[in-house]
């Protein structure tokens, strides 16, 4: 049986970039915390098209377009492009969509950002049983 009526699905999560998690100066976060969003936006997908949280084997084609900071909301995507009899090959897309706009005068001020901005994307490829 062909898998082909999985093609198109996608999953979409939203997160809070947490402070902790900040490394570099400007509140700068390091490219890895995109990668672990993916695992989690690949893990749904494949409970939807499988039943099945799946394993990981690949990414290709990283790349880092632009930076993510503490404050910022994130808007995690996974969509299901090939679907082979174990594999699932996906592309994810994390997109900012409001920044902390932080000053003295206004510690908690934030932004949100119209159009989003594109600030990593990759390919990757889960197995499933």
């Amino acid at each position: 049986m062909s898998n082909d009526h999985l093609v198109g699905t996608r999953v979409v999560h939203r997160r809070y970039v947490p402070y902790g998690h900040a490394h570099y100066a400007g509140n700068l976060v390091d490219g890895a915390y995109s990668l672990g969003l993916f695992g989690d936006v690949a893990t749904e997908l494949c409970i939807h098209t499988d039943g099945d949280e799946g394993l990981f084997a690949s990414y290709s084609d990283v790349q880092f377009k632009a930076p993510v900071r503490a404050g910022d909301v994130l808007e995690v995507s996974a969509e299901l492009v090939r679907a082979g009899t174990r594999s699932r090959l996906m592309e994810f897309a994390v997109h900012v969509v409001a920044r902390g706009a932080a000053t003295d005068d206004a510690p908690g001020a934030a932004t949100v950002l119209d159009p989003p901005l594109l600030a990593t994307t990759a390919t990757g490829t889960v197995v499933v049983p």
